[in-house]
């Protein structure tokens, strides 16, 4: 099989590669050639290295994914994008990467399916974001998207083409929305939601981290261990239990900042508590208030996909995956 993972550099990118390495058979069958690209020159992990070609360039730019997809990769993982606050804040290039860049391997796909049979599974990394208010209790499969972000009316377009050309046969797609990612490991990104993480990483480790909202904000959450296991299930699924309707909202879990908070001094104590500073920020705050807060996910449960249900438990993912075990 041969495997095009873009967005390889990103986080989870980086964490579905390692478990792909660590996992033989992961994705069902002996990967053969593993092509990954990014912004910056991905790095391959050891054991698949000898197999691995590893690239920078940016799917936006023109030539770039007809390049990608002329050596006819059998599954795609497309996981590049300007995240949230940026794309909020760079108009241009929100709508250049997020949809510009999805539309051309998209296109150069069907391009490639023209020449002769071709017909890739593409694993397509969408968002919660493409939801907007008002909101029910819960949002269930049947809810409209009304994004109140470029970010989250950019995926919004990209699924709606993911359905349209998986319909079409050029491709067999499928989207998955994933819930905030939380804890992300790593310094903070320009990531709007990024400060559910920051408030929970930093203190781990001793550092002083700022929450510019409410603690009775309440969101949806799970953690890069969950997010490494939907696209693996993705990637393994049979596309034929989902139907035309190719967009999943994954598993995750509800909770208010105030229970983050709470989860943090069960695991770490109040010392760790203690390093969060209240600094409200009305940018912030207004982007935040548009999000989804909560969900059923009957589809993507009944087709089973999995998260954790509570929120000690994504903190202890953290502690095992990033800090040896130890705080």
């Amino acid at each position: 099989m041969h495997v095009l993972v873009i967005g390889a550099a990103g986080m989870v990118g980086r964490k579905l590669l390692d478990k792909i390495a660590s996992q033989p058979g992961a994705l069902g069958r002996d990967i053969e050639k593993l092509i990954l690209v990014d912004v910056i020159k991905p790095d391959a992990p050891a054991s698949l290295a000898s197999i691995s070609t590893s690239r920078a360039a940016d799917l936006s730019e023109p030539g770039v994914a007809e390049s990608l997809i002329a050596s006819r990769p059998d599954l795609i993982f497309h996981l590049a994008a300007i995240v949230s606050g940026e794309a909020e804040a760079d108009f241009e290039k929100g709508y250049k990467v997020n949809l510009d860049g999805t539309r051309q391997l998209f296109e150069a796909i069907r391009l490639e399916s023209a020449k002769s049979p071709y017909k890739p599974r593409v694993v397509f990394a969408s968002s919660i974001a493409v939801f907007g208010q008002p909101f029910p209790e819960k949002i269930g499969d049947e809810f409209f998207t009304t994004p109140l972000t470029s970010y989250g009316t950019q995926k919004a377009i990209c699924e709606l083409l993911l359905s349209d050309y998986s319909r079409r046969g050029f491709f067999d797609g499928i989207g998955i929305r994933l819930p905030t990612i939380c804890i992300r490991p790593g310094k903070p990104n320009k990531a709007a939601s990024g400060f559910f993480s920051n408030i929970l990483r930093e203190p781990l480790v001793g550092q002083v981290a700022v929450l510019p909202v409410d603690e009775n904000v309440r969101h949806w959450f799970a953690s890069p261990r969950s997010a490494v296991g939907f696209f693996l299930h993705a990637a393994n699924l049979d596309l034929e239990k989902v139907g035309d309707r190719r967009n999943l909202s994954m598993p995750g879990l509800s909770a208010l900042v105030g229970e983050e908070i709470a989860a943090l001094q069960r695991v770490a104590g109040e010392k760790a508590v203690r390093l969060i500073r209240r600094e409200p920020d009305a940018t912030i705050q207004k982007i935040v208030a548009g999000w989804a807060t909560d969900f059923d996910t009957k589809r993507a449960t009944a087709l089973g996909f999995k998260a954790e249900t509570a929120f000690d438990d994504i903190i202890k993912a953290h502690i095992e995956d990033e800090l040896g075990g130890n705080i």
